[in-house]
């Protein structure tokens, strides 16, 4: 019923807007992509326009272009001395004006010499300074693909080197690496997770906080990156907020699924300055159909930025994310099959995050800037487990506790200075004072008749204070990065970053160095390396282990940085105005990796991270080691002509050592992985301004390694699971396979007012259950396994005005 009345709605629409053309709004910055300073006097034209229809850059480097024809629009730039660029594919529409940040390269050839256009394709990334690894994406990006959720960290799935093939969470796996290796920036601030039910140590999540219309073009880097990125072993989520409209005041209502209901606002506080605002609010709806669970979610987040423009002490920004997220699970309602819960416990969990930052740049001279960001991020998690003393029904007793924040202020101080168009330098320090708090007490451990009931209520004793940590510590990174460009075609980079941890005084110091050369007009060849460190993650460096009847003692508090080697070298082809190929192979060296001090254990921290909770050691060391190689493919047709292709294909290794010094798989080695997107769209109507979308997106990747339970100690340890750990990480799930579809509708109002979209995202429409885990059952004593989501329609409409 509901779905019929949705298509009646979007008929009727499309036919009041079928034969109506409209303009808008085009205008944005050029500025210089090194200096980011305004380059005054640039020509922006609109391509293929009779007669051409233009504008150029102003004092501040800003343009603006009036009555822009409603569609797809490529926008030319050009100014003398710099590569003129083309931007292709820029979606107009009736409901928000369009705004462009484009950065002009200058040309170290002589003046006569400048014959070159370049296309602002997505295998460049905005930071200059990486050479490999590295890619941009956008909001239309995020929300195009099908089988995204709206969700930044699925998109990434979608390129080569990375997995994501739990469907319940978007930890992001890179190059066999743990999710915990991932670092997370938001305007240039660290923080530690921006999902929701998230937990102390993670990256990832069932649903994430970022709202995806915040967004402008960011950076996502898998490997080798520059020498500013430090504390982080395999990737790097670089986001940025946009600005909100410095002219008029325009507004975004959505509704979907996964995301939730939302508002956002945003206009100009002073158009004297150029000062602007953006903010929006959502509240999550996926507790009415969420799959994979009984238990119903209830999330809620705030996002803003104020940009306060030019004033006396610089530019000005105000930035800010925060959230809210609880859930409750019922054992009496749980079956086997439940991605996060248990049919023999009942588990209530409360968490919050909240970000906050200032930034200033400085403008120095026309060639340098200082850039000063300040900011605060806590991330919150109460958990409480109650569990049966006889089974479903019975009588319970409280099994865990676990109060839980981290807090950390950030200081950072970057200056930018360009000397030439061959040599620019930047350089920097980041520090950071982390206030923890974790007090978690559990049961679990333990056989319940072998812990004392003091008080005598029939119920045990908690006995493991697996954490009690109330303290302050700093993280201190500076660093330096110089790229020369010894020719238009070839250029080099090179850095140092070092970081400081003052809890057990760990100092390193990391190289890092980069060549990119453009041997012909099509290729080019690229090469990165890169020392790289991390922080052991706090679950562990913080754990309490029973070293004596009834001692508990921090036994991983003096684990230092886990260190890895990263080299890459990458090839670039452009077949085509509209197609390239793009291959790399790489090698990851990891030691100093914490590991358990015996010769008979298999544990390593680098098969942690994929899941709610830790499987907490003490007594580690960092003698573990660990290596990932592989080479990926990618086969991409940027958007043009109506349709795009995105084809990837990795292939890789992911090994490690524990205390026993046996080689073997980590949790994380798939082994390969493909993905293959392709999208159309077709123009409705006698003005061909509103559109009908397809987007399909097919995956697969080998199934990852598990460690078998040993079902017999499993039933003799009081029904918890126990592993076979001499045999870890042996086997191997099915491998994972789905398909995704999506169809969409682009409407643009009659009165050019406003602007609609809605899509339909049908995801693994074969239904194919895939697996998630295998895992001791309580309640029928056996191991089972765990399937994945199975059919599931995600829908989405938004409303731009």
């Amino acid at each position: 019923m509901t779905l019929r009345l949705l298509t009646g709605l979007l008929c009727a629409m499309t036919m009041c807007n079928l034969a109506w053309a409209q303009t808008q709004t085009v205008k944005g910055t050029v500025i210089d992509a090194v200096a980011e300073f305004p380059v005054i006097g640039a020509a922006v034209v609109i391509a293929n326009t009779d007669p051409l229809i233009g504008a150029t850059t102003d004092l501040e480097g800003e343009f603006r272009i009036e009555n822009v024809p409603i569609g797809r629009q490529t926008l030319v730039i050009q100014y003398i001395g710099y590569k003129s660029i083309t931007i292709p594919n820029v979606l107009v529409t009736t409901g928000k004006e369009v705004v462009i940040e484009a950065r002009l390269e200058e040309s170290v050839q002589s003046l006569e010499e400048i014959v070159i256009t370049a296309q602002a394709d997505k295998d460049l990334p905005l930071n200059e300074l990486a050479k490999v690894s590295a890619r941009t994406f956008s909001l239309e990006e995020v929300m195009r693909y099908s089988g995204g959720r709206s969700d930044v960290a699925r998109l990434a799935s979608n390129y080569a080197g990375v997995s994501t093939t739990d469907d319940s969470r978007n930890d992001i796996v890179v190059r066999g690496n743990s999710p915990t290796a991932l670092l997370w920036r938001v305007e240039g601030l660290p923080t530690a997770n921006v999902n929701h039910f998230a937990t102390l140590g993670t990256t990832g999540g069932p649903v994430s906080a970022l709202n995806t219309n915040l967004l402008r073009t960011s950076d996502f880097l898998t490997g080798a990156f520059p020498a500013e990125y430090g504390n982080a072993n395999a990737a790097v989520f670089d986001i940025n907020f946009r600005n909100g409209n410095q002219d008029t005041y325009e507004f975004t209502a959505q509704v979907g699924a996964f995301t939730g209901m939302e508002l956002l606002a945003e206009g100009p506080i002073s158009r004297k300055n150029n000062s602007s605002f953006v903010i929006s609010y959502r509240y999550g709806i996926a507790r009415f159909a969420t799959p994979g669970t009984s238990g119903k979610p209830i999330y809620q987040d705030l996002a803003f930025k104020v940009n306060l423009g030019r004033t006396a002490l610089g530019k000005i920004e105000l930035f800010g994310l925060g959230g809210l997220s609880n859930i409750d699970f019922f054992g009496e309602d749980t079956d086997e099959n439940d991605l996060f819960a248990n049919p023999n416990e009942d588990a209530f969990y409360d968490g919050g995050l909240g970000l906050a930052g200032l930034s200033q740049t400085i403008r120095l001279n026309q060639n340098s800037f200082i850039k000063n960001i300040v900011g605060y991020s806590t991330n919150r998690y109460n958990f409480d487990q109650d569990n049966f003393l006889d089974g479903p029904g019975s009588d319970k007793y409280r099994a865990t506790e676990a109060r839980e924040n981290t807090s950390r202020y950030a200081f950072s101080s970057q200056l930018n200075s360009k000397f030439s168009a061959r040599f620019n330098l930047r350089g920097g320090v980041l520090s950071e004072l982390f206030y923890l708090s974790s007090d978690v007490i559990d049961r679990d451990d333990r056989p319940t008749t072998e812990i004392p009931d003091r008080n005598n209520d029939g119920v045990p004793d908690f006995f493991f204070q697996v954490r009690d940590v109330d303290e302050s510590f700093w993280l201190v990174q500076p660093y330096i990065q110089g790229d020369l460009k010894l020719s238009d075609e070839f250029n080099v980079t090179g850095g140092i970053h070092a970081q400081y941890l003052s809890i057990n005084d760990d100092f390193v110091v990391e190289p890092r160095v980069g060549a990119s050369w453009q041997f012909r007009p099509n290729q080019r060849l690229s090469f990165a390396y890169g020392l790289h460190s991390q922080t052991v993650p706090f679950p562990i460096l913080f754990l309490r282990e029973e070293t004596q009847p009834d001692v508990f003692e921090e036994t991983n508090r003096e684990l230092g940085f886990m260190r890895s080697h990263h080299f890459v070298l990458g090839y670039d082809r452009k077949l085509g105005d509209d197609w390239r190929l793009k291959a790399e192979l790489y090698y990851q060296d990891l030691f100093d990796l914490a590991v358990e001090q015996s010769d008979t254990s298999s544990y390593s921290v680098v098969n942690e991270g994929a899941d709610f909770v830790f499987d907490e050691r003490g007594s580690l060391d960092n003698q573990g080691t660990g290596f990932n190689y592989g080479i990926e493919l990618t086969l991409e047709k940027f958007f043009s002509k109506g349709y795009y292709g995105l084809i990837t294909a990795s292939l890789y290794e992911s090994k490690y050592e524990g205390g026993d010094g046996v080689e073997r798989s980590t949790a994380f080695d798939n082994n390969y992985v493909f993905n293959a997107l392709l999208g159309r769209e077709w123009k409705l109507g006698a003005s061909k301004r509103n559109l009908f979308t397809i987007d399909t997106k097919f995956s697969t990747s080998g199934g990852r390694p598990f460690t078998p339970v040993d079902v017999a100690s499993s039933i003799a340890n009081n029904n918890d699971q126990v592993l076979f750990e001499e045999i870890a990480f042996s086997s191997r799930l099915k491998s994972y396979l789905r398909w995704d579809i999506k169809f969409g509708v682009r409407l643009n109002s009659k009165k050019g007012k406003s602007y609609h979209q809605f899509f339909l995202d049908f995801q693994n429409v074969t239904n194919r259950a895939n697996q998630f885990t295998r895992r001791y059952n309580e309640v029928t004593q056996e191991e089972n396994v765990v399937e994945q989501i199975g059919f599931f329609p995600d829908v989405l409409y938004r409303l731009q005005f």
